[in-house]
């Protein structure tokens, strides 16, 4: 097994890095219809340069400095040049409202702001410029002239032209510790206001060595590729799809967005992607409804891939099926393989669970997908799927190397390690709360398996607890019923009440597809009104009761207004859903269920 060194900073380890690879290509995005490189050298030479930048700006160590960007290689050259100033990076969505900007630059005190386009500086400015703290704003793209008083305009290509700061002097700077500040980020907010999470250079490299440790154990590290498209400032990313390639020497792609992502992937190639399951729950209905319009006999070989791929997984391919097994691995599973590239060592899914249907599926067809779990206050991983100690799409896998789990008398899945977060910025009372004893408190109910990986039963708050004490998860339902083709999304509530009901967003393509065989206009205040539609919806449903246990059961659903958006602030930038917004803005329909 090939080990990462063990290096005292996140800056020491880029450096490190570029002095090892020189000229080779290291960033990637797509420039006039090309994609287009930056070495190593020159990529090291622009974080010298804005860092020295950035210091004779007036900045300090320890200063926060936020960083508002979509995907692209100056979000990552801008991060590591803010640390090696010795500041503190303080990353946003790029979705972020105006009163999403207020708080984070007043709740951190970033004293300067780097935005990437004027389209993202729109909500910015107001904040930055009314912000008590923050003194410079930093354009990678030319941003309009802006009035103030207290806050100075820059272009970041001029700040980097100069300065004459080489890649080895500010190497040499770099004398912090792993026990350093890093970065601040911000938490999605599922259930108010976000808070701060302070993660060191030491908890960030901590998963960056253990994630290597079982990509050389389980996989083998060669040259990898990645593709970067989940947001770089949320920490899955941040750390997943940002610095472990750096620690593994990786070239990085930037996605051109999620609507050219299937095009990226056939055209990079990647070894390794970091992705959320929503993403697979999607690909998987495409799959099916393309392999539907095919025929019968593509249909057949696909039931046939999957019947067999279910045996596989669970351990053994009866001598019957290695025929039609080995037809299909020279068959369909290229097809879907090449989907993806052709070379995909393994998509390793984070962020929200991972329904097992979905994983076991995608196995089926010849692909690995590794369920892994973690927190924001976790640097983010704690735990992944390998398949050295067997892959099991009801667990996310063992904890990573040099991390503890224990599991709690109440069942909550207990975390330590020095992967594990300072606190929450400015907030003792949250961070008495998460961290007791030397342990991360997840709020996350679970298990260890016999083979000690961990199983996920529920998040603490959001179990639902029927009038009469029963337990239900919310997770599992709304998972089975996206899983259907008419469900695009669903939320299910039912605290101290009777039973389950819900709230069924229809999937768009399938409604379409029902509207012109039922010859419906097709409008979406008409659809949820029609008794017919609501009936084609309810026998999805029906379908999933049967898999669950009377408790679990939804007995009543309506059919929401639009779908659940990052926009209309019923998600979260990391596709997770906001149950407070959504329960502010359906209450009332979802308490009528229980008078009918």
């Amino acid at each position: 097994m090939r080990l990462l060194e063990h290096f005292p900073n996140l800056v020491a380890m880029f450096f490190a890095r570029a002095r090892e690879k020189g000229d080779a290509p290291f960033l990637w995005a797509k420039q006039d219809g090309e994609w287009r490189s930056i070495s190593w050298r020159d990529a090291a030479s622009e974080v010298a340069r804005l860092s020295a930048a950035l210091r004779r700006l007036g900045l300090n160590p320890g200063d926060r400095v936020m960083l508002v960007s979509e995907n692209r290689p100056e979000w990552l050259m801008s991060d590591l040049a803010i640390m090696a100033a010795g500041c503190v990076t303080v990353p946003a969505y790029s979705t972020n409202t105006e009163r999403d900007h207020q708080h984070i630059l007043d709740d951190s005190g970033a004293r300067c702001v780097i935005v990437s386009t004027t389209k993202l500086a729109k909500p910015l400015l107001p904040a930055a410029i009314r912000a008590n703290a923050c003194e410079h704003v930093i354009g990678m793209d030319p941003l309009p002239a802006a009035q103030s008083g207290t806050v100075r305009f820059h272009a970041r290509a001029q700040l980097i032209a100069a300065e004459t700061l080489d890649a080895e002097a500010c190497a040499a700077q770099a004398t912090f510790t792993r026990d350093d500040l890093a970065c601040l980020i911000y938490t999605s907010g599922t259930g108010g206001a976000p808070r701060g999470v302070m993660q060191h250079h030491g908890a960030i490299l901590h998963n960056v060595e253990a994630c290597a440790a079982l990509i050389s154990e389980d996989f083998g590290w060669g040259e990898e590729i990645f593709l970067s498209f989940l947001p770089a400032s949320h920490a899955y990313e941040h750390t997943g799809g940002q610095m472990f390639p750096i620690g593994l020497g990786a070239q990085i792609y930037y996605s051109e967005g999620l609507e050219k992502l299937a095009t990226n992937i056939e055209e990079v190639r990647p070894t390794i992607m970091v992705v959320v399951p929503r993403l697979f729950e999607v690909l998987r209905q495409r799959i099916l409804n393309a392999v539907e319009k095919e025929g019968r006999f593509k249909a057949y070989l696909l039931n046939r891939a999957l019947s067999i791929g279910a045996k596989d997984y669970a351990g053994h391919v009866p001598l019957w099926d290695r025929p039609m097994d080995l037809f299909l691995s020279r068959t369909v599973r290229p097809r879907i393989a090449a989907r993806f590239g052709g070379r995909i060592k393994a998509m390793v899914s984070g962020g929200a669970p991972l329904n097992p249907e979905v994983g076991i599926f995608f196995h089926a067809l010849g692909l690995t997908l590794l369920q892994g779990y973690g927190q924001t206050e976790a640097a983010p991983v704690i735990s992944c799927n390998r398949p050295k100690v067997g892959l099991k799409m009801s667990t996310v896998g063992p904890p990573l190397l040099n991390t503890e789990v224990k599991i709690a008398e109440d069942g909550e899945i207990l975390v330590r390690g020095e992967l594990v977060m300072k606190g929450y910025w400015r907030n003792e009372a949250e961070t008495a709360r998460a961290l007791q004893d030397g342990w991360l408190h997840t709020g996350d109910v679970g298990y260890l398996d016999e083979k000690g990986r961990i199983v996920i039963t529920d998040r603490k708050k959001d179990i639902i607890v029927l009038d009469k004490g029963d337990n239900v998860s919310p997770q599992k339902i709304e998972g089975m019923l996206t899983l259907q083709g008419e469900i695009l999304q669903a939320m299910v509530v039912g605290d101290k009440r009777p039973y389950v009901v819900g709230l069924i967003v229809p999937d768009p393509e399938w409604s379409a597809d029902w509207c012109a065989a039922n010859k419906r206009s097709c409008k979406f205040a008409d659809m949820k009104t029609d008794p017919d539609f609501i009936r084609a919806l309810s026998a999805a449903v029906d379908r999933v009761n049967a898999d669950l246990s009377v408790i679990e059961k939804v007995r009543r659903f309506i059919v929401a207004d639009e779908p659940f958006t990052v926009e209309n602030e019923q998600l979260t930038p990391s596709i997770k859903i906001r149950r407070h917004v959504i329960r502010g803005i359906y209450g009332e329909r979802l308490d009528a269920l229980y008078k009918r």
